[in-house]
């Protein structure tokens, strides 16, 4: 058993095989942020995936806040709304303060890990203290129950 809550990026979300994303480990573990979901619309198997959602709520956009506030407006790595490039990328981040904080109030908490290949989301999950990972890490974690 895992004691571990994984938040999926695309990135990372399409490396893994249909069986590996239809896991009982997947289902039970991990989650995907909204917008995520929305990148990943065109995936076959998208109804299943949307069973692990981890919905954009008042909480999270403040979250965000957060976020965006370490983020220089002249950065483009982590979000670019001009080249419409990363949309997803800070709200993973975001999620990931708002599970922390919803397990931090709990007697066995969860440890938050972010699972994407982007370089600027894993930059910024670091700087706020969140492990990250690869897809190849989760698949292992996936593989091995």
């Amino acid at each position: 058993m895992s004691n571990s809550i994984y938040l999926v990026d695309n990135n990372a979300l399409a490396r893994l095989t249909r069986d590996q994303r239809s896991s009982r480990f997947f289902a039970d573990f991990c989650r995907i942020p909204t917008d995520v979901l929305e990148e990943a619309s065109g995936f076959p198997d998208i109804d299943q995936l949307r069973k692990v959602e981890y919905k954009t709520t008042v909480s999270v956009l403040e979250r965000l806040i957060e976020v965006m506030k370490t983020v220089p407006s002249e950065d483009t790595e982590l979000l670019d709304l001009y080249g419409n490039k990363g949309r997803a990328d800070p709200v993973i981040v975001a999620c990931a303060l708002d599970a922390h904080a919803d397990e931090t109030a709990t007697l066995l908490p969860q440890t938050i890990v972010i699972v994407t290949h982007d370089k600027a989301v894993r930059d910024k999950a670091t700087e706020f203290g969140f492990i990250v990972e690869t897809s190849e890490e989760l698949a292992a974690a996936i593989d091995a129950t």
